[in-house]
């Protein structure tokens, strides 16, 4: 097997949230490998992240408006990266205890959104920032949106830490804002403005959260509807059935579809019949005990059912 297919398997088979950890490691090598290349072979070093980083100034977004999805996805810093990525990983498990995989993937996104919002309303309409030149990258907005947004519903979720021991989660996430206020002065201006913008989000989710609204639906409505779009573009695959004599060709069509699939098969038929089995027992269990007591491979087949469904 080559390290290809087995990256293809490992990412297959992980959480959302290794996934999305995944993503931002692929693109971190693309653009550092694209960088070396290039001096390699130029003996100057140009990179790629001219076209995934965030410009400040309006006309510079409104000629390159994808960046205001790549940004979220792009470093190019070894120690921002890695401490982006771990922070994600660490809040991003915390969060798996009170809330789902779309729910983190929605709030990522609308985290790094509304970091980039901010980012782009200062720099265009405050008299100071206007007539400087910024870039924006990395995913620290998308991520304190899950640690604020956390926060709001869990604010005294215990966490350990070392030389510290057990302190509540909103410590946490009041130190890192507060890093955040006092460091737009001193440096990386562009950066603290964007974490605000994400931390803000994050306290929007919690807020509606506790009033029973989920505001990461719609935009996981327009991922979903992105993907049908991809798969309802992608070729029908045919499969030849073994002839009887003297009839001609037949064909076994398969079409995928988002979320739905049928099958009269009886292998099939009694695999799905499993699957409701162990549906109805993850669901009694959740009823029972709630979503904080059921495994990741659990939570998985309970995410899959239900985007089946």
């Amino acid at each position: 097997m080559s390290i290809i297919d087995d990256l293809k398997i490992r990412y297959t088979g992980s959480s959302l949230l290794v996934r999305f950890i995944y993503i931002n490691i692929a693109v971190f090598v693309v653009l550092r490998l694209a960088g070396f290349m290039s001096f390699l072979f130029t003996g100057a070093s140009v990179t790629m992240v001219k076209w995934v980083e965030l410009p400040s100034d309006i006309y510079g977004f409104l000629r390159h408006p994808w960046t205001l999805i790549t940004y979220m996805f792009s470093h190019y810093d070894v120690m921002h990266i890695l401490f982006n990525m771990l922070w994600l990983y660490w809040l991003g498990r915390i969060f798996l205890e009170f809330f789902n995989p779309r729910q983190l993937g929605g709030l990522y996104v609308l985290g790094g959104i509304g970091g980039a919002a901010l980012y782009l309303a200062c720099y265009n309409l405050i008299p100071h920032l206007s007539s400087q030149h910024s870039l924006l990258l990395g995913a620290s907005a998308s991520v304190l949106a899950i640690v604020v947004g956390t926060t709001l519903y869990r604010p005294d979720y215990p966490v350990s830490l070392f030389f510290f021991g057990s302190i509540s989660l909103k410590w946490i996430a009041i130190i890192t804002v507060f890093i955040d206020v006092i460091g737009i002065e001193n440096g990386n201006m562009g950066g603290h403005i964007a974490h605000l913008g994400g931390a803000l989000v994050g306290l929007w989710f919690g807020l509606a959260i506790k009033q029973g609204h989920d505001i990461t639906s719609w935009i996981n409505r327009c991922i979903d509807s992105v993907v049908m779009l991809f798969k309802k573009r992608q070729p029908k695959s045919k499969t030849p059935h073994k002839r009887n004599a003297g009839q001609g060709p037949s064909y076994k069509y398969h079409q995928s579809t988002w979320g739905n699939s049928s099958s009269s098969h009886p292998d099939d038929q009694r695999a799905a019949r499993l699957d409701e089995e162990k549906l109805d027992e993850i669901l009694g269990k959740l009823k029972q005990s709630g979503y904080a007591a059921l495994t990741d491979e659990e939570r998985e087949f309970l995410f899959n059912a239900s985007r089946k469904r």
